[in-house]
């Protein structure tokens, strides 16, 4: 009979409680919980999604409820809740974007790459976000996000030259 290694409650890095402990100082101590978006953002940045455990260790640095960051991370869009690829593309469909050509974007997006919205590519490489329902840019549509950097007035070749300097 094999023993099993249990694990531990999930650690933050030292660069993630550094990052948390710069949005908590802007902050009054009673206000904890105001950091918990600037968190989850630094936590994700590095791990590339927001598992339960880590979500905890969230909730734990913070001393708020792990349901409170549960139910941040579940409500917006930006953070991701399982494995995805690691390069995320989000292309805004909004109106603007829409009506400068958002879907023949997306459409090329999901021929290149072989996946459909909210779909990670088989090489783990890409992930195409489900929806993104406005980013913000709405002077330079149609555009789209990819790892947190806005790229702007696509084209199908624009958008082929930005995947094409990702690294692996």
């Amino acid at each position: 009979m094999s023993a099993q290694k249990k694990e531990g409650p999930a650690q933050l890095s030292g660069h993630v409680r550094e990052e948390i402990d710069a949005w908590l100082a802007r902050y009054p101590e009673n206000q904890r919980r105001s950091a918990v978006l600037g968190a989850l953002s630094a936590v994700q940045h590095e791990e590339g999604y927001l598992s339960t455990p880590m979500m905890d260790a969230v909730a734990d640095y913070l001393h708020i409820p792990s349901m409170e960051v549960y139910e941040v991370a579940s409500f917006y869009s930006m953070y991701e809740l399982k494995p995805v690829g690691r390069h995320t593309i989000a292309v805004c469909d909004n109106v603007s974007c829409m009506l400068r050509g958002a879907d023949r974007i997306i459409e090329h997006l999901e021929k290149k790459l072989g996946v459909k919205l909210g779909e990670s590519t088989a090489d783990g490489r890409f992930y195409l976000k489900r929806e993104e329902e406005c980013l913000a840019a709405c002077c330079g549509a149609p555009m789209m996000q990819v790892d947190h950097v806005y790229h702007e007035n696509l084209t199908p070749e624009r958008v082929d030259e930005i995947l094409a300097k990702l690294e692996s």
